[in-house]
């Protein structure tokens, strides 16, 4: 059995990793799926200063209330900023992190260094139409995810601070947990999470993985999520 913490993508919470929640019980393992301040059932705290270091306190707060170690880390799309803070700062409690076609920022980097300049205009432009200048308006689902879920999904996601793309992380420990990355090959041009795939796949200290999905495959391929996280909670 695992300890296995989440750390969900933008715009999103915990409620989108349901289909995921049976296949944990099924491993046996214990899944945390902590909701960042201001979004999904915590969307009525949303307020202009959350940034990036609220969320990750939001995770390492269960790391500690639940006096988890050895953990299994994951982070998915934007929660690779956060994992990237939560190990950094809890390095004691965790034993991997694994990237689910995720951000993987360096000291001193944002999101929106690593997204490019082009994509910061179109958000920041999209922030001042459409989200009272402090919060981004979402961004589509992935055009393969089945009607079903997009019903499922579109009407629980919200807006999501603009500081949270805007801070610069911040990292100070020396010790580095094992490191995964899950790289989704269906993600289609203009993939902003091909560079951090092929460092991990080149850069000492990463394992690299592929899965035959787009960039949600906790929602459109569970199962085959699920058998891949097992294969890497298997490797030491």
């Amino acid at each position: 059995m695992a300890s296995i913490v989440l750390a969900h993508g933008a715009w999103s919470a915990a409620w989108a990793w349901k289909k995921m929640r049976p296949l944990m019980r099924a491993a046996g393992h214990e899944f945390f799926a902590p909701t960042y301040t201001g979004l999904g059932e915590r969307a009525h705290l949303a307020r202009p200063d959350i940034d990036l270091s609220t969320h990750i306190q939001d995770v390492l707060s269960v790391l500690e209330f639940e006096d988890l170690k050895d953990v299994t880390l994951l982070g998915h799309s934007y929660g690779g900023m956060v994992a990237t803070g939560v190990a950094d700062k809890a390095a004691d409690r965790i034993a991997r992190v694994v990237y689910i076609d995720a951000f993987a920022p360096k000291d001193g980097q944002s999101l929106f260094d690593l997204v490019g300049p082009k994509a910061e205009a179109n958000m920041r432009a999209g922030a001042q139409k459409d989200g009272d200048g402090w919060k981004l308006p979402l961004n589509p689902m992935p055009p393969d995810t089945a009607p079903e879920d997009a019903a499922w999904a579109v009407p629980r996601r919200r807006p999501q601070p603009i500081r949270t793309f805007e801070q610069k992380i911040s990292l100070q420990s020396q010790y580095v947990p094992a490191r995964h990355y899950i790289y989704a090959k269906k993600n289609g041009p203009g993939d902003v999470f091909r560079q951090f795939g092929e460092r991990a796949r080149n850069e000492a200290g990463w394992r690299h993985y592929e899965i035959d999905a787009s960039h949600n495959p906790h929602i459109t391929c569970p199962d085959v999520l699920m058998a891949l996280l097992t294969e890497i909670m298997a490797t030491r």
